[in-house]
């Protein structure tokens, strides 16, 4: 997925000898996080809007080098990568280089994100399901080959916790009701962590202990 077309080079990165006072006036027009620095031409990194109102309105930005975060993707990172330096910066602003290192603009994190809602993983009709296995029991040919042994489609999965030396896997799936993938599931030892309105395991449990009870009250 190209994102040439996504950078945006309407501001341009503030020279490290200006004032810090000229950083704050720009960070009181903008929402962004951080604002890209350069010498002489040479991307160097950003600093944080947080850092900034800590310093001397009279100094200049050079006397702050510590605080500068050399964070920065390529013009051919792909957008998986892309967004995860934005999660890893914790920023909205991520600046761009060519392989030159030649500043070229920045993203925004509202545009990256924008790009993942088009992903068949939101985009296309289906339903999620969370699973969780152990860390070393589990297999993303085994969770495969469940789905599609019920013919459904697996349209996305990643693994969104890891936790006690378990897993935890979202997945999307689509074409087919989600009931047989569950038992299915369950049948291979995995633990069904979200619910759906499909699942009758659940029901059937309920049910049985209901009757439980009233047998055991006759």
């Amino acid at each position: 997925m190209p994102l040439q077309q996504y950078i945006i080079n309407d501001i341009k990165p503030l020279n490290i000898h200006d004032k810090v006072s000229d950083f704050k006036l720009l960070f009181n027009e903008l929402t962004y996080s951080h604002i890209p620095v350069e010498n002489d031409g040479i991307y160097l990194g950003c600093v944080s809007e947080t850092d900034v109102h800590c310093f001397d309105n009279s100094k200049e930005i050079s006397e702050f080098n510590y605080a500068i975060e050399g964070f920065f993707v390529r013009s051919f990172t792909t957008w998986l990568d892309v967004l995860e330096a934005f999660a890893q910066n914790s920023c909205n602003i991520m600046p761009v280089l060519n392989e030159q290192n030649t500043y070229l603009g920045y993203y925004e994190l509202n545009d990256i994100i924008g790009l993942f809602n088009e992903t068949p993983f939101f985009a296309e009709p289906g339903g999620i399901l969370i699973i969780e296995k152990g860390i070393n029991d589990y297999s993303f040919s085994e969770i495969s080959q469940i789905i599609e042994s019920n013919d459904a489609k697996l349209l996305g999965a990643f693994i969104s916790k890891i936790e006690s030396d378990v897993a935890q896997i979202t997945l999307k799936i689509g074409n087919a009701g989600l009931n047989d993938v569950m038992q299915t599931f369950r049948r291979y030892s995995y633990n069904i962590v979200s619910g759906h309105e499909e699942d009758t395991y659940i029901e059937n449990l309920k049910e049985r202990s209901e009757y439980l009870k009233k047998y055991l009250n006759i």
